[in-house]
């Protein structure tokens, strides 16, 4: 996942600090590796031959997961750290760059058939640099596959409860190897959402709230049974519009 937090406050979303124990826990938990994983490959279909970005790539286990199904996929992160653990996953010769999403990303116009962003951009404030850069080094057509947290969700889990219809950030504390982990996430209306892929020149294609992965019953019972009854992540697929035609002058 992508570091964006406020760089006033180094001390939240530091993945740097906590990549082995955030790597362990997304491994194998119930959202990560029974829930959002297997939605984002599902709905990334069949990528045989395909050029893919995984911005935010974290670890790498869902650049793994489309390598294997034939794509060639190229990695990028924030977190050096994060980065050192992908590269241990992934191997030597695996392209992987550190980058902050919300810079110019350093690759050509057009290079990717396809963009994931798994669960990266509630870490930005502000989508419209992002989204513009991930529009640029799509091809005309191409999709940009992104997942992040349930709007809803993140609006009634805080009380008081903020306005639904500003962009507001919170603040919360993962337990990660049992230790305490500074997060900071923004969270924004569903209408800004796609009001942002729009302006970008996406048009939506997809928006799915997904069901967990059967398998996962008989072995988080309790869990799967919360999770399959309430929202908790949002996934988009948008498609990269043709541009428009003109003439100069």
């Amino acid at each position: 996942m992508d570091r964006a937090a406020d760089m006033s406050d180094h001390s939240v979303n530091d993945y740097d600090r906590f990549a082995e124990a955030y790597a362990a826990e997304n491994e194998h938990s119930l959202v990560n590796a029974y829930y959002e994983r297997p939605a984002m490959t599902a709905l990334a279909g069949d990528v045989a031959g395909r050029r893919i970005l995984d911005a935010g790539c974290g670890s790498g286990p869902l650049t793994a997961a489309l390598r294997d199904r034939g794509a060639a996929v190229t990695g990028v992160d924030a977190s050096a750290g994060m980065l050192a653990l992908a590269r241990r996953r992934l191997g030597a010769d695996a392209a992987l760059h550190v980058a902050d999403l919300r810079d110019p990303l350093p690759f050509a116009d057009g290079a990717f058939d396809d963009v994931v962003a798994s669960l990266v951009l509630h870490y930005l404030e502000d989508w419209g640099p992002t989204l513009a850069e991930f529009r640029r080094v799509l091809r005309p057509g191409g999709r940009l596959i992104a997942s992040v947290d349930h709007p809803f969700v993140a609006y009634t889990i805080r009380e008081p409860r903020p306005d639904y219809f500003a962009t507001t950030s919170y603040t919360f504390d993962w337990l990660l190897g049992g230790q305490p982990a500074p997060m900071r996430f923004w969270r924004k209306p569903l209408h800004a959402m796609t009001d942002a892929f729009t302006a970008a020149g996406f048009r939506v294609t997809g928006i799915s709230e997904p069901q967990p992965d059967p398998a996962a019953r008989d072995l988080f019972p309790d869990a799967f049974q919360a999770l399959a009854a309430s929202p908790c992540f949002l996934f988009f697929v948008v498609e990269a519009r043709q541009p428009t035609g003109g003439s100069d002058g």
